[in-house]
């Protein structure tokens, strides 16, 4: 049975735990777009001003020729986008996990992320929202987040990234890179927070013994986040249903699995008296293709 204490401790932080905040990022980089992924090829690059560019915070859908969204907003934003294709010899979603990386690594907060048919019709991300005939794809092979991050001079810094297939099986990015004017709201961007850094997601195998697929990138940041005063590291660790064992063996098994990995971050110099484990087990399911399975999402939360 699960500990009551538990169970509060999960209630507790569980909204926390998926949010994904952090706005201590160097102000400098932030008015670049990310990084672009090494293996893909610039096509394209349109300015972008507009005192109310259309931003999707939700799955899209079409109701006589209109784009409708449950949370969607039109901003006064400055910035750009970048068309590239992708080589042959690498992926859409490796591209994806690339540009997620690089806003984590900013502390970007994630607003929204869908992948599929869940994100709604390609037809409609590429021609009514982005305005770039060349994103037409498969509704099936296509995702898209967007994130949000403030800068240390308090203003607003909004990327989305779309990829998708298409057809003939070339892969294409978009990535927008926007300054939004201040004073305009972002829906869902917990500006005044800053208090939550990640999530760093770290999937892991394993049953008497664990393996944690934790980068070199990621262990330096998660200990360069935990240095900070009063720093506390939270451990929400996630486990598959399987098909032969109950709910409760299942969050066993996630924590377990926080248990040791707990043990690996001491190595590296992270003090168990700031970890803290959260148990979820396959309790909270998630639909982005890199937030599911067997893992680790960690988050840093700093003190007031």
């Amino acid at each position: 049975m699960l500990k009551s204490a538990r169970i509060r401790f999960l209630k507790g932080l569980i909204a926390v735990t998926m949010v994904g905040l952090s706005l201590g990022s160097d102000a400098a980089s932030l008015r670049e777009a990310p990084e672009a992924f090494p293996q893909s090829r610039l096509q394209s690059t349109k300015t972008i001003e507009s005192s109310g560019h259309l931003m999707l915070f939700s799955p899209i859908r079409e109701v006589r020729n209109e784009i409708r969204s449950e949370v969607m907003a039109r901003l006064p934003v400055r910035g750009e986008g970048q068309l590239y294709e992708v080589n042959r010899d690498a992926s859409r979603q490796e591209a994806r996990d690339h540009y997620l990386k690089r806003m984590q690594a900013r502390g970007a907060q994630i607003l929204f992320e869908c992948s599929g048919i869940n994100c709604g019709r390609s037809n409609a991300w590429a021609n009514q929202v982005f305005e770039q005939p060349k994103l037409l794809g498969r509704d099936t092979l296509q995702d898209y987040f967007v994130a949000a991050v403030l800068d240390e001079q308090g203003r607003q810094w909004l990327t989305s990234v779309y990829t998708v297939t298409r057809g003939n099986l070339r892969e294409y990015v978009w990535v927008e890179h926007l300054n939004v004017t201040q004073g305009a709201g972002i829906p869902g961007f917990e500006a005044g927070n800053g208090r939550v850094q990640g999530p760093v997601i770290v999937p892991w195998q394993g049953g008497v013994s664990y393996r944690f697929e934790f980068t070199a990138g990621d262990r330096r940041q998660l200990l360069a986040w935990s240095e900070q005063k009063g720093a506390e590291v939270v451990l929400a660790a996630f486990s598959e249903l399987a098909a032969d064992e109950n709910f409760e063996a299942a969050v066993e098994r996630s924590n377990q699995a926080a248990q040791s990995f707990a043990e690996l971050l001491s190595k590296i110099g992270v003090s168990r008296s700031q970890i803290r484990m959260l148990p979820i087990g396959p309790a909270v399911q998630q639909i982005a293709p890199n937030r599911q399975g067997n893992r680790i999402e960690v988050i840093v939360i700093k003190r007031q």
